[in-house]
């Protein structure tokens, strides 16, 4: 689940931008990324912990293929999961944030 905390840190910073582009009074959830992170040091931070348990699952799906009696098959699915599970959120907020591009892009001066 720590690979969910930096997407969800951006979807959050997302939504408060756009509460204040809006003009409503931004909301301060306990989860909030402090003011000082830069929005592409989170943005990299969560692609490198995808890119993390991808590696993981890859490694422990080899190990159990080559016949390692330390890696059972349950534990393999589980790792697959998480790594697909995790890189599906990437791919929504990766969709989230070309959206708000294009918003902001067609907005009037």
């Amino acid at each position: 689940m720590d690979s969910l905390t930096g997407i969800n840190q951006i979807i959050t910073q997302i939504k408060s931008t756009s509460e204040q582009a809006a003009g409503s009074p931004p909301t301060q959830p306990a989860t909030m990324a402090p003011a000082h992170a830069d929005f592409g040091q989170l943005l990299k931070s969560a692609v490198d912990q995808v890119n993390s348990v991808q590696q993981t699952a890859g490694q422990m799906s080899e190990s159990f293929v080559q016949g390692k009696p330390d890696i059972e098959l349950h534990e393999v699915m589980i790792s697959l999961q998480k790594a697909n599970i995790s890189f599906q959120s990437m791919i929504q907020v990766r969709n989230r944030l070309v959206t708000a591009y294009q918003e902001i892009m067609n907005m009037q001066v």
